[in-house]
């Protein structure tokens, strides 16, 4: 039997599989393809204060190994996911985090301070990083100042687990991932989308509405790997890794490199079933090299 269990900040998860934000909806939406209670966790969309439309279409392009997304944090806000989903979420028992972005830093801290309240909300993943949003986001995660201004306000109002997830689209993310790291951030989650561009030649034009978008899916995983390797070794407390994970050896790569857990995101949209079988090839990988407990896997490169 191997020992999957991982602690993150206060969050203990029975596994280190988790569900990237933004491709797994509010997790029920996956119930008739996988089994949820197996899942270490799942991250519910991004929640925002006041509900968000998201950007026009079209949003989504397929590119070489990956795919760009403009959808723009579409979400019915805060309010709407403690009235409505919140509780259909309880049947689970895996830890729900939810993925809290803002146009401002208050706005981050009312969103913190609204879910304070929910028992089964034990941990929140401050998104400082999504690029497809014209205010707010990745805004106040591409420098240190505006990293740790948004982390301590949101720890003043949120006594549970607090992840920061980091932007790509920085010189150092490593000296972002030191600065959340001292206003009092329990974990670091990384990479978000790095940002790109496809343009359809026949029509002479961005193939997104809003010309540019967030790239995600394998072609980023050689990026995420040495950003999650270079953060681990900056900070102390838990690195989270994601991007392009498609198969459990992604996964253990990113544990090698440092992560002591992992999101899978676009390998969703490829197939519904993916962390089942991501969390399958984990166990067999211990298995078949004598790993008594997964966290002695976690930087060990």
């Amino acid at each position: 039997m191997v020992n999957l269990g991982v602690k993150i900040g206060q969050l203990e998860l029975k596994n280190p599989v988790l569900t990237a934000s933004g491709t797994f909806g509010y997790g029920v939406e996956f119930a008739d393809f996988v089994d949820l209670n197996r899942l270490g966790g799942f991250i519910v969309k991004g929640t925002t204060l006041e509900p968000r439309e998201g950007n026009d279409y079209p949003r989504m392009v397929e590119t070489p190994s990956g795919m760009l997304n403009a959808v723009g944090l579409q979400n019915k806000g805060v309010d709407y996911f403690i009235d409505h989903i919140y509780e259909n979420l309880l049947q689970y028992d895996s830890e729900i985090i939810v993925n809290v972005s803002g146009k401002s830093i208050d706005d981050y801290v009312e969103v913190a301070r609204r879910l304070q309240p929910l028992d089964r909300i034990r941990a929140i993943e401050v998104n400082i990083s999504c690029p497809n949003v014209k205010q707010g986001g990745m805004a106040f995660g591409t420098t240190t100042d505006g990293a740790a201004a948004v982390t301590a306000a949101v720890r003043h109002a949120w006594d549970k687990t607090l992840i920061v997830k980091l932007s790509p689209n920085v010189t150092s993310i490593a000296d972002i991932a030191r600065a959340v790291e001292a206003e009092g951030a329990d974990a670091v989650s990384l990479i978000n989308t790095l940002m790109g561009m496809a343009i359809d030649i026949e029509r002479q034009r961005p193939y997104l509405s809003t010309t540019t978008g967030g790239l995600s899916g394998p072609a980023v995983k050689p990026v995420a790997v040495r950003m999650v390797w270079q953060v681990a070794h900056a900070v102390k407390i838990p690195v989270i890794g994601l991007g392009g994970i498609m198969s459990g050896a992604d996964a253990i790569e990113f544990m090698l490199a440092g992560a002591r857990a992992v999101q899978i995101g676009t390998a969703n949209f490829v197939d519904p079933a993916a962390t089942m079988k991501i969390l399958d090839d984990i166990t067999a990988y211990c298995n078949r090299h004598n790993i008594a407990d997964i966290n002695d896997l976690v930087g060990l490169v």
